[in-house]
């Protein structure tokens, strides 16, 4: 099995050419609404697993490389009253070459006789309007696919193995086959891909770095 690491939500850089559309919302950027904050660090801890990896490093609120094309939150508020034509530039500057190189990598493995393994690695604030985000990961997949439940179930154990007092849920806080990267892949690749997604609370992100006891948690139980 060959691991495809991503990061979709890593970084919040915005271009020069598309920094005056924050010129007073500059703030927003360095919020979760910008970036996912631990999650790029937590990502390049793991790279060295990884046959192929990728991050994308502009703001998700630039354009939303998470999302499908037809998804109303594909352009932030600070995009989406762009022309069709900048509309489609941002498409094809950013967008569409993240997700071809991705899928170029798993086509390319499955074309080879591998069978990919996919984590996308997120970060989720503790508290989303008002409400507090009960668990300390997240293990996003497919309810339908045996192969990604139970990849998550036997992650879940080791990791509870390291560290018995981490709240671990199944498709939490968002759900595993809502519309996002892995759920477009599943439907790329419906043979040979198992695509999940790893969400960390940001409470254990200080500063854009992940807890280190943490990471090395997650490191040591995708080695076993």
């Amino acid at each position: 099995m060959k691991l495809v690491l991503t990061c979709e939500h890593a970084g919040n850089h915005i271009p020069d050419k598309y920094k005056y559309l924050f010129n007073n919302n500059l703030d927003v950027l360095k919020t979760h609404r910008g970036y996912d904050p631990g999650a790029f660090d937590l990502f390049l801890h793991l790279k060295e697993l990884a046959y192929y990896q990728k991050s994308q490093l502009e703001s998700r609120l630039l354009i939303e490389v998470n999302r499908s094309l037809n998804h109303p939150a594909l352009f932030s508020e600070f995009t989406r009253n762009l022309s069709e034509e900048n509309k489609h530039q941002l498409i094809n500057e950013y967008y569409q070459p993240y997700r071809t190189d991705v899928e170029k990598a798993i086509s390319d493995l499955i074309a080879s006789g591998e069978e990919v393994l996919h984590l996308s690695i997120h970060s989720f604030t503790p508290v989303l309007e008002g409400k507090v985000r009960n668990a300390d990961m997240g293990l996003l997949y497919d309810p339908s696919s045996e192969k990604e439940k139970k990849f998550c179930k036997e992650l879940k154990r080791k990791l509870l193995e390291m560290e018995g007092s981490y709240k671990i849920r199944s498709n939490y806080p968002y759900r595993g086959a809502a519309d996002g990267f892995t759920t477009s892949l599943r439907k790329i690749f419906p043979q040979k891909y198992s695509g999940i997604e790893i969400e960390v609370n940001q409470k254990y992100s200080v500063e854009n770095k992940m807890n280190r006891s943490l990471k090395s948690i997650i490191l040591s139980s995708l080695q076993l």
